[in-house]
């Protein structure tokens, strides 16, 4: 028996697919495969007459404007590879990111057939509009391919053969489709990989142009390669980091794009940046020999903007001038009241306080990060400049934008005629705190991550950047890397500002929670001398505050106002009603100043002799104790019960649906 042709074997394959949901094997490679399953998920029937998908005039307009700088950089490349196929009746076609047409050039005796299946400017080729196509496939699978007659899964595009290419940005992200699309009779064998080599083209372009303010290294596996298409370039901060790379610069430094943003060069390459500078003043034309910590060779040229030079050159030794307060007589110290668990974090993030290192504090609301950020600023080179804190969570969605990049006069409804700097040009200088950056909207972290890596702010309404210079510490109560896992938080960003991690414990995790106490007390009543009886204290060191150091602060804050003129010892007659009945729920430890679940008999004032318990021994278990029994002192009053737990509402909240689940 004979076998059927190609085409007929194509058609039988797509009809076995709309019939049973599956392709048969050996005739429908796998990519293909995956076209059609997305093309009838979208609703589309290979016989069917799909009306055209075309965007309207202003929307053309704004889509043209958007992708300025992709058009301007691919033209030139778009000529170039006509003239290659000019004779083959085919179409040069650029898409953008998603799927549809800004710019053809045709052979006249193709464009007629193009434009009765909309190849024209304006027209969507996303696989869910046009079925399996080259530019919707190479969009949607983020990778070259060809799409040969019948494998296009609507009939009426079966006389195309077509061959498409990503063009990738220089962080990864996608900017457009480069398609080449002719007659399936004159198909050639090399149309795939003139395209995969045109669209390279216009990656090195553009990103030659996005990245002028960066440090460029370019580079191949042999000192003549620079320079050609096939040359990789990596784009740097002025403090070492990969902020960006075309596809083979990746390749050679064994990355991927998730690692753009997130690595320092010193990791992949065994130089430093300022080694790699000062050879390029020495000779600026001349490729280095570069290794890789694996051992391969690379060769590198440096190129770099001359104007941006120079600051570079003075912005690394002033940040490494001015060595690190010495341990012991610095802000950090003053804090450090004996918890091995807090001094080791301090100590940590005091040998990156003059390095231009990003610090990600982490730990639970309420125990002190934004203390602990201030006195390290307080510690380091930058003291004398200004610290500026931000919460991420506080600020309304609508104002985000304006509040940190601050704005130009006139740029919106209601803009202070002066205009603003924002926040971030505030921090010139010094230190720049986020606190619950894990709360900032994507939006708003993309263009976070853009200041990071440039550093530069855009003013909303100004079309000029402006440099900026601080430290960076942020801080969070969640666990970023999951969020980042989730689709909450971006990877790129998360790598950016984790430098290093330092975590801050509990309250309850403690180890030092009586001269702790003695401090807190000196630093609200620094003249009274004001000590905790003994049995209260025992109390308070087995109280689980999940409101932590702020609930604490707050507690002893308001005893201090009860106490009489003639009284210097903080006993149970000064507690707030609320948080009595809490107390008398745990057990007393058997020093306050060691954590555990020692127990040790202790008389409680007349009146307050607790009944037995069973005391929880999970921390989320005595978290949920001093919740409920809040709760109730407060008769259910929510905003009221937060307060008193030195907790926001909304935490409240989460911990109350936790509980439920």
């Amino acid at each position: 028996m004979r076998s059927p042709s190609p085409l007929l074997a194509l058609r039988q394959a797509r009809q076995q697919l709309l019939e049973t949901g599956q392709c048969p094997a050996g005739i429908v490679d796998e990519r293909l495969a995956r076209s059609w399953h997305r093309s009838m998920a979208a609703g589309l029937a290979p016989t069917a007459r799909v009306s055209p998908e075309h965007a309207s005039t202003h929307h053309l307009r704004h889509v043209l404007a958007s992708n300025h700088a992709l058009l301007a950089h691919s033209r030139p490349v778009m000529e170039y590879v006509f003239d290659q196929v000019r004779q083959s009746q085919s179409v040069v076609v650029l898409a953008d990111s998603a799927g549809m047409l800004m710019h053809t050039l045709g052979d006249p005796h193709f464009v007629d057939k193009a434009e009765r299946v909309a190849l024209t400017s304006g027209a969507s080729w996303n696989e869910s509009h046009r079925g399996t196509n080259a530019i919707g496939t190479a969009l949607a699978e983020r990778g070259a391919v060809e799409i040969h007659g019948s494998e296009h899964f609507l009939e009426r595009n079966g006389f195309l053969t077509c061959a498409a290419s990503p063009i990738l940005s220089a962080t990864g992200e996608l900017s457009g489709i480069l398609d080449i699309s002719g007659d399936h009779r004159n198909g050639h064998a090399h149309t795939l990989g003139l395209v995969s080599t045109a669209a390279r083209m216009i990656e090195n372009r553009l990103m030659v142009a996005t990245c002028k303010r960066n440090i460029r290294l370019h580079l191949h596996a042999h000192p003549e390669g620079i320079g050609s298409v096939a040359e990789g370039i990596i784009a740097l901060s002025d403090d070492g980091w990969i902020v960006g790379a075309n596809r083979v610069g990746l390749a050679l430094l064994r990355l991927n794009t998730g690692d753009i943003g997130a690595t320092l060069l010193e990791r992949v390459l065994d130089v430093r940046l300022d080694d790699l500078l000062s050879r390029h003043k020495r000779r600026p034309l001349q490729a280095q020999q570069l290794r890789l910590h694996n051992g391969a060779i690379v060769f590198a040229q440096i190129q770099v903007d001359p104007a941006v030079l120079p600051a570079i050159s003075h912005a690394a030794p002033a940040a490494a001038a001015t060595p690190a307060s010495k341990p012991g007589v610095d802000a950090l110290s003053a804090l450090d009241t004996g918890d091995a668990r807090w001094r080791s974090a301090a100590d940590k993030a005091r040998r990156i306080v003059a390095k231009p290192i990003p610090l990600l504090v982490q730990g639970e609301s309420g125990v002190g990060k934004e203390m602990f950020a201030r006195a390290l600023h307080a510690s380091g080179p930058r003291r004398d400049g200004p610290f500026v804190a931000i919460n991420c969570g506080a600020i309304p969605e609508s104002l985000i934008e304006s509040e940190l990049f601050g704005y130009v006069a006139g740029a919106f409804t209601g803009a202070r005629k002066e205009g603003s700097p924002g926040r971030l040009r505030e921090a010139h200088g010094g230190t720049l705190f986020l606190d619950e950056i894990g709360d900032m909207p994507l939006t708003m972290q993309t263009r976070l991550l853009r200041v990071l890596q440039e550093r530069t702010v855009t003013p909303v309404g100004a079309g000029k950047a402006v440099a900026v210079d601080f430290a960076l510490v942020c801080a969070t109560h969640c666990k970023l890397a999951e969020a980042a896992a989730n689709g909450k938080f971006r990877h790129d960003l998360y790598y950016r500002i984790n430098g290093l991690t330092v975590t801050l414990p509990a309250l309850r995790d403690r180890s030092d929670f009586a001269a702790l106490t003695e401090r807190l007390l000196s630093d609200l009543s620094p003249a009274l001398g004001v000590q905790v009886a003994p049995e209260l204290l025992s109390r308070l060191a087995a109280y689980p505050w999940p409101g932590n150091l702020r609930q604490y602060a707050s507690v002893l804050r308001t005893a201090c106002a009860m106490l009489q003129d003639s009284e210097d010892t903080l006993d149970w007659a000064h507690m707030p009603d609320d948080l009595l009945e809490a107390l008398q729920a745990v057990a007393p430890v058997a020093a306050a100043s060691s954590p555990g679940p020692a127990v040790v008999a202790g008389a409680a004032p007349l009146g307050l002799q607790p009944a037995a318990v069973q005391v929880p021994q999970s921390l989320q278990a005595l978290s949920q104790v001093a919740i409920q029994q809040t709760l109730e002192a407060t008769r259910g009053n929510v905003s009221l019960a937060a307060r008193q737990l030195g907790i926001s509402r909304q935490t409240l909240y989460r911990k109350l649906a936790a509980a439920s689940v």
